[in-house]
């Protein structure tokens, strides 16, 4: 991850600081495929296939995207759709797509019975199953006047994918992302590469970027006056993309030889925190002023995948309500989560930051300490289910026992002592869905690790 901070801060004798926390950073996956063209098959060294992973095409009028596995073959893609599901006794009704439709393969099903004991089958969102089905045939009931009814099990990717191999990252296209603002004042917008935009922002976004803007007042210390209402303003920027890796070739029965799952993509946020903040008691006070959510299906090979996104953006304030602050921060840069696995050494947490800082301007007045963040927290995972968990605060910490301020040109008016710090604060957890892999099950949740640096940006010591 790299993310660059970027502050002002009026103090005595400030001149222009160049800070830098460098984390580790992870080797990117490679894609070359457009956004919802075909996932081509090519054949390994080792006998196997490996599946490109890219976006599903969007807008089809075809019926649901569904793969077929059969025992002991590989995944193909299939004329059948999920013509309704029922999570609560597991059966399904498959249908086979109308004649002449382009969901159609060269080649034709089975005639009589489509689906058999046995088969995998994999689908992108349908009637009854709104985050896709992935499940084996265990029983065909019998024809319908909508299809064959056959009841179902819970399976995973390592029996629709068998002995393949996969690896790719996936853009999330912004325009699918679903935002529940939760104050008064914010805003959403984004541009697509393809160059269609939306929202009162979009026209100064990068291209697959999605923005969110808030401006609210948050809890102002009771005794405050009233030129020391608390508020933040600013905005949230990414273009978060799906990582997915997956290598079946083990050949030992156990599952795959490795997988991998998370979440990437490039962050920004411009933010401003002023006034008097109310004391915070016990812990700090979040503030959430949305919720994202998509649902992105990514093709790997023919087997659609549906990836569940969600995401809550927050303010955080931890104040003594005795301080009274003007803090402008500008956060720039690109993050990486998500949980690794390979054959005998089980799942391993990814998190890795990078954080360079730059000029600050701030000012801090009486005597208490304040600290403020604009994070997220982050989810990811297969069918509905989470698999792992993320929040990614970057903060600005201020401490004062009085008044301090100053300005480039070296004029100051400060009494007392202060200190400013930059920092971030990146933590989270692996769940049990990652088994939908087919690696074994997660007896615990495994944190990710809380990854916390934090820098010096200015302190000082001046009499009257």
């Amino acid at each position: 991850m790299r993310t660059t901070l970027t502050t002002r801060l009026l103090l005595p004798g400030l001149t222009t600081l160049a800070l830098a926390a460098t984390g580790c950073s992870s080797v990117a996956h490679t894609n070359a495929a457009e956004p919802g063209s075909p996932a081509p098959l090519t054949s390994t060294a080792d006998g196997t296939r490996q599946l490109e992973v890219a976006a599903a095409p969007q807008g089809s009028p075809a019926p649901t995207a569904i793969a077929r596995t059969r025992t002991g073959k590989g995944p193909e893609k299939s004329t059948l759709s999920v013509a309704s599901y029922d999570k609560a006794n597991g059966r399904a009704v498959i249908s086979a797509a109308p004649q002449g439709s382009s969901a159609a393969p060269s080649h034709s099903p089975t005639p009589g019975t489509p689906v058999a004991v046995g088969d995998v089958i994999a689908s992108a969102p349908a009637p009854g199953a709104p985050d896709g089905l992935l499940a084996k045939v265990t029983e065909v009931v019998g024809k319908t006047d909508r299809g064959t009814e056959v009841k179902t099990a819970a399976t995973t990717l390592a029996s629709a994918l068998n002995d393949d191999k996969a690896d790719g990252k996936v853009p999330v296209d912004p325009s699918s992302v679903t935002v529940e603002p939760l104050m008064k004042g914010v805003t959403f917008s984004w541009a697509k590469p393809q160059g269609a935009r939306f929202g009162p922002q979009g026209a100064t976004l990068p291209l697959g970027n999605l923005r969110l803007d808030v401006d609210a007042s948050v809890d102002t210390a009771q005794d405050a006056p009233a030129s020391a209402g608390a508020s933040v303003s600013g905005f949230v920027q990414l273009a978060p993309q799906v990582e997915f890796s997956y290598d079946g070739s083990s050949g030992a029965g156990h599952g795959p030889s490795s997988a991998f799952l998370g979440m990437s993509g490039a962050w920004s946020s411009q933010w401003e925190l002023k006034g008097r903040a109310a004391a915070s008691t016990g812990t700090p006070k979040r503030i959430p002023f949305a919720k994202l959510h998509s649902a992105p299906v990514i093709q790997v090979g023919p087997v659609p995948v549906v990836v569940n996104l969600d995401m809550t953006c927050y303010v955080q304030v931890e104040a003594d309500g005795r301080v009274t602050l003007d803090v402008q921060q500008d956060v720039k840069g690109d993050f990486r989560v998500g949980g690794s696995y390979a054959w005998g050494k089980g799942w391993t947490p990814v998190s890795t930051s990078a954080v360079h800082s730059s000029p600050v301007k701030a000012s801090v007045t009486a005597a208490g300490r304040v600290k403020g963040a604009l994070g997220a927290e982050a989810s990811v995972g297969l069918y509905g289910a989470v698999g792992v968990t993320a929040d990614f605060a970057p903060y600005l910490r201020g401490e004062a026992d009085a008044k301090a301020s100053a300005s480039t040109d070296g004029k100051t008016s400060v009494s007392g002592s202060w200190a400013l710090h930059g920092g971030f604060d990146l933590s989270g957890q692996l769940h049990f869905a990652l088994s939908l892999f087919g690696t074994p099950v997660i007896e615990r949740r495994i944190p990710l690790g809380t990854l916390n640096r934090e820098w010096p940006l200015a302190s000082g010591r001046t009499a009257g």
